[in-house]
């Protein structure tokens, strides 16, 4: 085998169709496009979703769900996620910036401590919110929590 005697398999490769190149191709006249007509037309495009005047699918389907734009979302961190923070960095007191710079979270979110969890040490919480658990775990142990 030599590369001057490759060819493609038999029936791969077929001649394309050379429309609107006279009537002795078989194709010229209306070129395919049958008579007349927006689509018979040079620049006609199918608008996405048309169905041909017919109320299309995403306007006959009910609306879903609901989207508050009151919502806040918070970045959960639980009083045994703290503890073992607390334990590794060596801290007593724990605030949002602390835990921006240690990657813990990212700068534009909001932390919230949850009650999940056991805790066996005094710490100092500011975050922008804190459950009811959370804040009883932590004050029962004679630490702070102090809301941004």
């Amino acid at each position: 085998m030599e590369l001057h005697s490759l060819r493609p398999a038999s029936g791969s490769v077929k001649k394309t169709k050379r429309i609107a190149r006279g009537e002795g191709s078989g194709h010229g006249g209306t070129a395919t496009r049958g008579h007349k007509g927006d689509k018979a037309r040079t620049g006609h495009k199918n608008k996405r979703g048309h169905e041909g005047g017919q109320m299309p699918l995403q306007m006959r389907l009910p609306k879903r769900g609901f989207n508050n734009i009151n919502r806040v979302d918070y970045v959960a961190i639980n009083v045994s996620r703290l503890e073992e923070i607390a334990e590794k960095h060596g801290v007593s007191s724990i605030d949002v910036e602390f835990l921006v710079q240690n990657g813990i979270v990212g700068k534009t979110h909001k932390v919230k401590i949850l009650g999940d969890g056991e805790l066996t040490k005094k710490l100092d919480i500011k975050a922008h919110g804190c459950s009811e658990n959370a804040k009883h775990l932590i004050e029962s142990l004679g630490g702070s929590v102090n809301l941004v």
